[in-house]
């Protein structure tokens, strides 16, 4: 499997290349195509960092390239990492508007260029903020089931990840996911959450325990909240400490926010979460996830059917994404997924409208139409545990 990283450069871009060496998800003669801009700064930084990555991995690394122009790119899968990113200055707001403005021009092109070069077989993962916008371009020209954003997969581990913390054991035992927007409208399904070695009665305890006896009517407000407080504390490590002593769920949330108003990144995360897609696609069997996908009718919250951008659970297979595994959700978590998929809407249809989407067909990449509960597929992947 051939894989091209679109904005290879950049700090996430190389956290894909460097990760998919060390993991080892491609085989040395398998391709790694580094994809930078012709004209911009990282058309010289691009072969440089070929070289770098051959010195450090020669004796794993598979076949490296070079390209510079969007017609160029071919690959199996196609990683798109580049554009704007969200600021980093202490108390600046995340302007998902002006990120849209931003990168919808590299969205378009890549995804013109894919459609008129590519083999029509490929698959995207979409890593560039707003996730959503980029999901909704590219599926417009290419097809629904071949386009994927990271966003929820990310948040769904650091999700099962938070929910491990508090109880004090690995990532690995923990299921569960996040769905709705990458950003402040994420949603997290209490009701798909399972935990390795408790039976029914105990995990429904448990997973109230950890609950803090909220549900999700108030979840937007504790984010804002929360953001408000930390912005408040001028000692870096007294929020960070203070972000611990909140439930898990707004501490998925908040956490990755204060580690970007912090001055740092989350390109490591983010690059495992892509990686881990990445190596579902290519180890060729059924795999349970969660991204943000292009709807037509596949799910239903508030009594309608949802045409547009959502993050949900979805089944991957080599080729694209199949079945949504979205069930009938409990009112809290129904209600606030409709406000996220409002909410992506609101920035994705200025640009692509539904009407584009949902001509693209409802029907998975088998031509199966699948809407299942959360709970109905256990999936894994090798990053579930780290």
């Amino acid at each position: 499997m051939d894989v091209a990283v679109i904005g290879a450069t950049g700090a996430v871009g190389r956290q894909v290349c460097t990760q998919l060496i060390e993991r080892r998800a491609l085989p040395t003669t398998a391709r790694l195509q580094l994809v930078g801009r012709r004209g911009g700064s990282s058309a010289a930084a691009t072969h440089g960092y070929r070289a770098d990555l051959i010195d450090a991995y020669d004796e794993i690394a598979p076949l490296i390239d070079v390209a510079l122009e969007p017609g160029e790119v071919v690959a199996d899968v196609i990683v798109v990492a580049s554009g704007a990113t969200l600021g980093t200055k202490p108390g600046q707001p995340v302007d998902r508007a002006a990120l849209a403005r931003a990168n919808h021009a590299m969205f378009a092109a890549y995804a013109d260029a894919l459609a008129e070069h590519g083999s029509g077989d490929e698959v995207v993962v979409v890593v560039t903020n707003p996730v959503e916008l980029g999901v909704a371009t590219m599926a417009a020209r290419l097809g629904r089931h071949r386009v994927i954003g990271m966003g929820a997969w990310l948040d769904t581990l650091r999700f099962r990840r938070e929910i491990a913390h508090t109880l004090g054991v690995r990532r690995q035992r923990i299921g569960g996911f996040i769905a709705g927007q990458h950003g402040d409208d994420a949603v997290p399904l209490w009701s798909s959450v399972r935990i390795r070695g408790l039976v029914e009665g105990e995990r429904d305890r448990t997973v109230e325990r950890l609950r803090h006896g909220r549900d999700l009517a108030d979840f937007p407000d504790e984010i804002a909240a929360g953001k408000t407080e930390l912005l408040a504390e001028r000692d870096s490590g007294r929020a960070f400490a203070m972000v611990e002593t909140w439930p898990p769920d707004l501490r998925t949330v908040t956490r990755p926010w204060l580690t970007h108003q912090s001055g740092a990144r989350t390109a490591v995360g983010t690059a495992n979460a892509t990686v881990d897609l990445i190596t579902a696609f290519a180890e060729g069997r059924e795999i349970v996830m969660a991204g943000q996908v292009a709807l037509a009718g596949e799910a239903r919250l508030a009594g309608a059917p949802v045409h547009g951008v959502l993050g949900v659970p979805v089944v991957l297979r080599p080729e694209g994404w199949s079945e949504v595994l979205l069930g009938e959700l409990p009112p809290d978590e129904d209600a606030l997924l409709a406000r996220s998929a409002r909410r992506i809407a609101a920035t994705v249809e200025p640009y692509v409208t539904v009407a584009e989407l949902s001509s693209l067909g409802a029907t998975g990449v088998d031509g199966r139409q699948g809407t299942t509960g959360v709970d109905g597929r256990q999936g894994t992947t090798q990053g579930a545990g780290r």
